[in-house]
């Protein structure tokens, strides 16, 4: 069981994105960087999820030439990868900071919501143990 923000978690994350997708995912260009801080504004972790041509990545690390950035202190972060917060309600609630080319990616969000499936073998498979 990989451990959230782990770099196994990451090599999970990869393998389930490693799915060609059709219909309005094929269309999206799209670079989305996730930022995972502690308490002291710190980040502990930081990943991309790219959609280019019908293909999904996930890559660790800082996003060069991410187009929208999420950021979310390690709660927040959690309550989300589990499913238990809503995405946008997290954002309206201003737990969720966004920064960067925000209408590409509501120009997006009906490729992005057919997404959610491919992660959740991972998200059942994940331990959250050691961060929270």
């Amino acid at each position: 069981m990989a451990e959230f923000l782990s770099p196994e978690w990451i090599t999970e994350m990869e393998r389930a994105a490693a799915a060609t997708l059709d219909g309005e995912a094929a269309t999206v260009s799209l670079a989305i960087r996730q930022v995972v801080t502690g308490p002291d504004g710190a980040a502990l972790g930081d990943y991309v999820i790219r959609l280019e041509g019908g293909r999904l990545a996930v890559t660790a690390g800082p996003g060069a030439g991410s187009d929208v950035t999420f950021t979310a202190d390690l709660d927040t972060a959690v309550a989300l990868a589990r499913g238990e917060l809503d995405p946008q309600t997290a954002f309206m609630s201003g737990r969720v900071r966004v920064g960067g080319e925000v209408g590409r990616l509501l120009a997006a969000r009906e490729a992005l919501a057919a997404l959610g499936d491919l992660f959740a073998s991972v998200r059942a498979a994940t331990s959250y143990q050691t961060l929270t």
